[in-house]
């Protein structure tokens, strides 16, 4: 990254309201969960309307992979976890055929709280959570990401590029290399699209198991 790229991001950072980033700390479970306390009654979007819980993010904290999706559905809104309902399973057996186990990731989405009907959120929606992943994102220091699905890339990335040139592509975020597939409750719905999915994920695996050593 560029001095002036920098600059330029850690502008964005102050304006999106996060006023300094964390350091590797020894506890970095403890810190999660004290942020995750904090941010629970936010109220900077009408998404506070219709939540249930706050869907802040679960994993391990010193995660190499971060797992990024786009906001939580109902089951998530009742019990407080991402990825917990029909999506989330597969995520998991997503995982499991690239030999990754969801406890040794850390997953998080663009928003925090479950938009209504399940629709995308929006973009000053999506603006008043990026503060919270961009603290995450920082604390935890994954060496590689993976977005799933087209919310999650577009508003990482900063484009409005359709799924198929993400895909295509290893992106960085923050200086981590990133990888875009589809979201699991997009192939639920077109389970064509599964084929291609496992071909991202085969090339994530690559990465993933080479950063591993």
């Amino acid at each position: 990254m560029s001095t002036r790229a920098l600059i330029q991001y850690l502008e964005y950072l102050k304006s999106s309201g996060v006023s300094h980033l964390y350091t590797p700390q020894s506890d970095k479970a403890k810190l999660l969960g004290e942020l995750q306390a904090k941010y629970s009654g936010c109220d900077k979007c009408p998404l506070a309307a219709g939540r249930i819980k706050f869907v802040y993010g679960e994993g391990n904290p010193d995660a190499v992979a971060m797992i990024i999706g786009e906001g939580p559905g109902e089951q998530e809104n009742l019990s407080g976890r991402p990825f917990v309902g029909a999506a989330g399973q597969l995520l998991d057996k997503m995982l499991a055929a690239i030999k990754i186990n969801r406890q040794d990731v850390y997953i998080a989405n663009i928003v925090k709280c479950r938009p209504p009907g399940n629709r995308n959120p929006e973009a000053a929606e999506r603006l008043a959570c990026m503060p919270y992943l961009v603290e995450q994102i920082s604390i935890i220091q994954p060496k590689i990401i993976l977005m799933m699905g087209l919310v999650a890339a577009q508003t990482l990335l900063g484009n409005s590029e359709s799924l198929g040139w993400h895909r295509e592509k290893t992106h960085e975020f923050m200086g981590i290399p990133a990888y875009v597939t589809y979201h699991p409750a997009a192939l639920l719905r077109n389970p064509n699209w599964k084929k291609p999915a496992w071909e991202d994920l085969q090339k994530f695996q690559v990465d993933y198991e080479a950063l591993l050593g």
